[in-house]
């Protein structure tokens, strides 16, 4: 690549289009409306961290951490560090049974309407033909182009494609293979895999000031990014919490400028997915990691969590959530006016495991009968209804919720409401107090019709002064069920 020509075009294109590289601009941003309408996702984490599957996906950084469990196992394992290190896992990254066109059959059964695979994680390993670097998926490894073809495959399902990037880590993230003999502790230029690999490591309780990036790591940042922009188009951009660190703002601000005048100039709007308040309000979509929100935010926002609890990636002892959790998280999410980004780990050689696919196509069933209430709906002025309190913000889902027959969700659609029971009760009774007939001081619409989605029969009903009493059928199920209230 021409780095000098293709800077040159970034600033033209910044020059020329509607976004200004000024935050008061940026904020002007729409969301795209499909984004809205979509409500879930799958986040796919893929890379070279999948071979030595342990622990999680940090292994590329815990194994040059003297001391810690990936220290140890990769030692006992596969040698020292100066003789075997994480680049000497690329040539057994072969994924050589990936499917892309099976994949994307999977993730549209599932009822996913758009998929985030990780273009490069904090390793440094890009999933994708880059000119800026041999240490690409596309000349080493499974020798293809994996983001390319992931994209073909999905847009052919009718999926929106929208890719991550988590190189602002890759500054530190593997820093700490410098303190002993390891294949880390050399010099690197850029383009390398190991570069910049600094031996200063981040102190998080100190406002993240170190360590800055240098101008030359922040130039390959813009360069990196505007070349997975450019080459594959993705509909939302997804970035990791490092960005939130002062020293990359400027630069940020010129990526995204990038990024939305590209999407003008496509005619396909674009927008960041960032974390931690790392934008000023309003230049991108708040994402909460691996946690939610409380109660019903007036702005549209993300959670990105995993299948599993314990990594993101594909290990050998993954600790797998249920399906029926996944929905109700999915229906909770949705009533709060946020999408559910769910992220799978395939194997290294290119499978997504059994119990993966499982969950997946159980979620998928759900979506089948009960989708009218999740897809295309808006957020209705209440979302939640019952004793069950909800814990809010990220890592919050380490544990299982326990619902109960009277917890409900809320979205509307069609003319019509949709209240979730979270839990339904073995008789078929509910009674929902939200829409207790009051007069003037509670709800007002005329009821026109109850019916439960998925069931033929006719429903039986009452709105009283303390609840809409629906005497429903007797059905044996652990998921949620929707009742649709049709409004005259």
């Amino acid at each position: 690549m021409d780095k000098e020509k293709y800077l040159k075009t970034i600033n033209e294109v910044i020059a020329k289009g509607p976004f200004k590289e000024e935050w008061s601009s940026l904020t002007d941003m729409e969301i795209p409306s499909w984004f809205y309408k979509a409500k879930f996702g799958i986040f796919i984490h893929w890379g070279v961290f999948s071979v030595p599957a342990f622990a999680n996906e940090w292994y590329s950084r815990n194994m040059y951490v003297e001391g810690s469990r990936e220290y140890e196992h990769h030692i006992k394992t596969y040698g020292p560090h100066k003789d075997f290190g994480y680049k000497d896992f690329i040539p057994m990254f072969k994924a050589e049974k990936f499917n892309p066109d099976e994949w994307a059959e999977i993730f549209k059964d599932a009822g996913a309407k758009y998929i985030v695979p990780v273009a490069e994680h904090h390793d440094g390993f890009q999933m994708y033909n880059s000119e800026l670097s041999e240490f690409c998926a596309a000349k080493m490894g499974p020798k293809r182009d994996v983001i390319g073809e992931l994209k073909e495959s999905f847009e052919k399902k009718g999926l929106v494609f929208a890719t991550s990037t988590h190189r602002a880590e890759h500054l530190w993230f593997m820093g700490c293979g410098r303190s002993f003999e390891s294949d880390i502790n050399k010099e690197y230029k850029v383009g390398d895999f190991y570069w910049p690999s600094l031996a200063t490591q981040p102190d998080q309780g100190d406002k993240f000031s170190e360590p800055y990036p240098t101008e030359e790591f922040l130039t390959d940042w813009l360069l990196r990014t505007c070349e997975i922009i450019d080459k594959y188009q993705p509909r939302i951009l997804y970035f990791d919490w490092w960005i939130m660190h002062d020293g990359y703002k400027d630069t940020l601000k010129k990526i995204i400028t990038y990024y939305y005048n590209r999407g003008a100039e496509w005619g396909t709007p674009t927008a960041v997915c960032y974390k931690d308040d790392a934008l000023p309000f309003g230049a991108g979509i708040v994402d909460v990691e691996r946690g939610k929100f409380a109660n019903s935010k007036p702005y549209h926002w993300q959670t990105d969590t995993a299948i599993a609890r314990n990594t993101w990636c594909y290990i050998d002892d993954i600790d797998y959530k249920t399906p029926r959790e996944l929905v109700c998280y999915l229906v909770d999410v949705v009533a709060k006016n946020g999408n559910l980004l769910l992220n799978v780990g395939p194997k290294s050689d290119g499978t997504i495991p059994e119990t993966d696919k499982h969950i997946l196509s159980e979620i998928g069933k759900w979506l089948k009968v009960n989708g009218e209430a999740i897809y295309n709906t808006k957020a209705y002025s209440i979302a939640a209804e019952g004793p069950t309190e909800e814990k809010e913000g990220k890592f919050s889902d380490e544990k299982d919720k326990k619902y109960t027959c009277k917890d409900f969700r809320f979205t509307a659609a069609n003319g019509s409401i949709y209240a979730t029971c979270m839990s339904y009760p073995k008789d078929g009774k509910l009674a929902i107090e939200s829409f207790a007939f009051k007069g003037m001081s509670g709800f007002n619409s005329i009821i026109k019709n109850v019916s439960i989605l998925g069931y033929k029969g006719k429903v039986d009903y009452e709105q009283t002064d303390k609840a809409l009493v629906v005497n429903g059928p007797v059905i044996d199920t652990e998921y949620p069920v929707v009742v649709k209230i049709e409004l005259g």
